[in-house]
């Protein structure tokens, strides 16, 4: 049997899909990392007074309480430094998202709904062309 070849309209199909799926996957990607959590948020001043603390509490712990401030301070740290890393342009990956999210969706059969519960805001819907009924 020969082997089938793949016209260069299929070819095309498959790469926008691709780029349908990069599109929205970068956009869910990116409100998930950014969604408010609950309680008190820390400011990077809040972090470094609670660094500071740390290191005075340091000298005099126990050793098992030496190792809880350790790893706090750890944990801190890396948090202190995602607070100064550059922040995401989320209006680009949403203008992408609203050009992608509906073929997309028609395509997988995904509704209104499940892009809401996802955290999808209604007006990013409405710009993409999905409507409630869909």
């Amino acid at each position: 049997m020969a082997p089938k070849t793949m016209t260069a309209e299929h070819k095309a199909a498959m790469k926008a899909g691709r780029d349908q799926g990069r599109a929205v996957k970068s956009y869910l990607d990116a409100l998930e990392q950014h969604r408010p959590r609950r309680g008190r948020q820390r400011t990077p001043d809040t972090i470094r007074h609670r660094l500071a603390a740390i290191e005075q509490a340091l000298p005099d712990a126990s050793s098992l309480r030496r190792l809880q401030l350790i790893q706090e301070r750890r944990d801190l740290q890396a948090e202190l430094e995602s607070k100064s890393a550059p922040t995401v342009d989320l209006s680009a990956l949403e203008a992408g998202f609203a050009r992608s999210a509906k073929a997309y969706g028609e395509s997988k059969g995904i509704a209104y709904a499940t892009w809401r519960e996802l955290g999808v805001p209604a007006d990013v819907l409405k710009r993409a062309g999905i409507n409630r009924g869909a």
